[in-house]
C-alpha cells in the first residue's frame, strides 16, 4: 500500500574506482532487526524474480515461497513488499547497482514507493550506466561520491525498538509443544459471513482460551516463523492459531478487513456456531507483524475478498511450515501412536475425542422418537 508520505529521494553513491571500502562499509551496515538491509545481488542473473529472491534472503527468509498460487506465478515481489511493510525496515542499500537492468531498477523504485524505504544504490563505476540513468529519470535522486556521506545513508538513524535476540543454537532444533495447536486440523466446518459482520470480543463459552505464550516462548516462536517461510499468509496462520486456538477452517474465514490494526483484534467467523460464534480475538504484540504482512500481501495479490490467512487447501503447506519451525501440538504416548516414530500427529486430540464418544454405552445415547 502506498505510504502516507512521499518516500525520500533515492541516493546514488558513485564508487569511481570500485574501492573495496565502499562494499565493506555497506555490508557492515546490514542488520535487519535494526531496519537496515544491504543487498548484494546474486551474480549471473538479470531476472526480476531473482532480485526478489535475493531480497527475501537478505531479510533472513527462505528465498522460495511454498504454497498454491494462481497461474503458477510465484508472488515474490508481493511477499517482499509485505514483509518490508510489516517489519521495521527503513533503509535498503543495493550494491553493484551498475549491473541492474532498467526493469530491475524500476522494481526497486516501485518497492520504495509502496513501502517508503530509503533506497541507496551503489554504482561502482565513474558514471551512471545507461540502464540505471534511464530508470532514475522517473524518480527524485541525488549523487554523492563521499564515503562519509554514503555511510550516513547506509546507517541512517537507529530505530528505538531494541532488536530481538536470536534463539541459541542449542534450543533452535528442539520442538516447541504448544497446546493451542491441538485444534489446528479440527474437523469443524465454520463458514465466512457473506454480509458485513462486526463480531463482539470473544467470550469463551464452549472451550477454554489458549494459554498466552510467555515472553520467551513468543520470542522463540516469532524467530522460528520468520526463518521457516517467506509466505506471509502461512506464517500469519500459524501465529493466529497460537493466540486463537482456532482450526484451519475457522482461520480461513478471516478477510483483510477482519484485522483491525488500531484495535489489535482479529475477527473470525462461525455463523453455524460450531465453536463460539463470530468473535474478535485480541492480537498479542508478537503476532502483529505477521498479521500486518499477511494483510498487505493479500491485498496486493488477491484483494479484500480473499482469505487473509491460509485456506483449507493450504493445509499441507501450513503443517509443513509449522513442522519446519519445530512447532507441534501435544503428542500421544508412545504406546498409542498411529504413525511412524518422529512424525507429528496433528489429529491426536480429534481421534481421542472420537474414541471417547464411540466408547459411550448405547444405553446412554438418546434416540429420537419416530
Amino acid at each position: 500500500m502506498p505510504p502516507a508520505t512521499r518516500p525520500p529521494s533515492v541516493t546514488v553513491v558513485i564508487d569511481r574506482d570500485d574501492d573495496v571500502i565502499h562494499t565493506h562499509t555497506a555490508l557492515a551496515a546490514h542488520h535487519p532487526p535494526s531496519g537496515r538491509i544491504t543487498l548484494h545481488p546474486g551474480p549471473g542473473t538479470s531476472s526480476e524474480t531473482g532480485l526478489a529472491h535475493d531480497l527475501l534472503a537478505a531479510l533472513n527468509k527462505p528465498p522460495l515461497l511454498t504454497g498454491r498460487f494462481p497461474g503458477g506465478r510465484q508472488p515474490a515481489w508481493e511477499a517482499v513488499t509485505a514483509w518490508m511493510t510489516a517489519l521495521p525496515v527503513t533503509r535498503l542499500t543495493v550494491l553493484r547497482a551498475h549491473r541492474l537492468t532498467t526493469h530491475r531498477t524500476m522494481r526497486l523504485l516501485e518497492l520504495r514507493a509502496l513501502t517508503g524505504i530509503h533506497l541507496t544504490l551503489v554504482c561502482h563505476r565513474p558514471r551512471l550506466p545507461a540502464a540505471l540513468y534511464q530508470a532514475l529519470r522517473t524518480a527524485d535522486y541525488s549523487l554523492t561520491t563521499d564515503l562519509d556521506a554514503a555511510r550516513r545513508h547506509y546507517y541512517g538513524m537507529p530505530i528505538a525498538e531494541p532488536p530481538l535476540a536470536d534463539e541459541s543454537a542449542g534450543t533452535a532444533g528442539r520442538w516447541l509443544t504448544l497446546p493451542a495447536l491441538e485444534r489446528l486440523i479440527s474437523y469443524d466446518s465454520p463458514r465466512s459471513c457473506t454480509d458485513p459482520c462486526t463480531p463482539p470480543p470473544i467470550i469463551w463459552r464452549h472451550r477454554p482460551p489458549p494459554v498466552p505464550l510467555t515472553a520467551l516462548t513468543a520470542q522463540k516462536v516469532a524467530h522460528r516463523l520468520h526463518a521457516a517461510t517467506a509466505h506471509p499468509r502461512l506464517a500469519a496462520a500459524v501465529a493466529a492459531a497460537l493466540f486463537t486456538g482456532a482450526s484451519l477452517q475457522q482461520l480461513a474465514t478471516a478477510r483483510p478487513r477482519d484485522y483491525d490494526t488500531a484495535a489489535a483484534t482479529l475477527a473470525l467467523h462461525d455463523r453455524a456456531r460450531y465453536t463460539d460464534g463470530c468473535a474478535a480475538h485480541p492480537v498479542p504484540p508478537w503476532a502483529s507483524v505477521f498479521l500486518r504482512a499477511a494483510a498487505c500481501f493479500t491485498r496486493l495479490v488477491s484483494g479484500e475478498d480473499q482469505e487473509l490467512l491460509a485456506a483449507p487447501g493450504d493445509r499441507a503447506h501450513l503443517l509443513r511450515v509449522a513442522e519446519t519451525a519445530k512447532l507441534r501440538p501435544p503428542q500421544p504416548p508412545a504406546a498409542r501412536r498411529k504413525g511412524m516414530v518422529g512424525r507429528v500427529e496433528w489429529d491426536w486430540r480429534e481421534r481421542q475425542e472420537a474414541e471417547r464418544y464411540e466408547a459411550v454405552p448405547t444405553s446412554r445415547v438418546r434416540h429420537s422418537r419416530p
